[in-house]
């Protein structure tokens, strides 16, 4: 009766850990993460995980091609980076092979280029107001 029960313990205990959860694998990162799942009200979070993005794949223009994106609707502060960012993307669309690229990317980097290539026009003050007619 003894072993019985030792038996039906140790049964018990392997069903319940053999049982127990394993956390699903993370889904690994690709190229275009960072896009995905776009909200205006998380940006600064969004740009954090394209910086990541743009480490995991160093020699592939299309993250620094989001990140520009990113980059430009979070700020005017972050132009300066964003425009680094496309030009480092049109850099390396450069050494790739030809027709890799498609031409929505091409089209992309080439009118971000041309935008931070072109020089933010300064405003002009407003004219004086005139003086008044005099009273005679």
């Amino acid at each position: 009766m003894a072993i019985r029960a030792l038996g039906t313990l140790l049964l018990g205990g392997l069903l319940l850990t053999g049982c127990s959860e394993q956390p699903l694998p993370e889904r690994q990162m690709r190229s275009d993460d960072c896009l995905r799942q776009l909200t205006f009200d998380q940006l600064a979070e969004q740009l954090k995980r394209c910086d990541e993005v743009v480490k995991a794949f160093p020699n592939n223009p299309g993250p620094l091609n989001d990140r520009y994106l990113l980059r430009s609707l979070i700020e005017p502060r972050q132009n300066r980076a964003a425009c680094q960012d496309i030009r480092r993307a049109n850099a390396l669309a450069k050494q790739a092979k030809a027709g890799s690229l498609g031409i929505t990317m091409q089209n992309e980097l080439k009118l971000r280029l041309e935008l931070c290539n072109t020089p933010l026009p300064t405003p002009t003050p407003a004219p004086a107001p005139a003086p008044a007619p005099a009273k005679g």
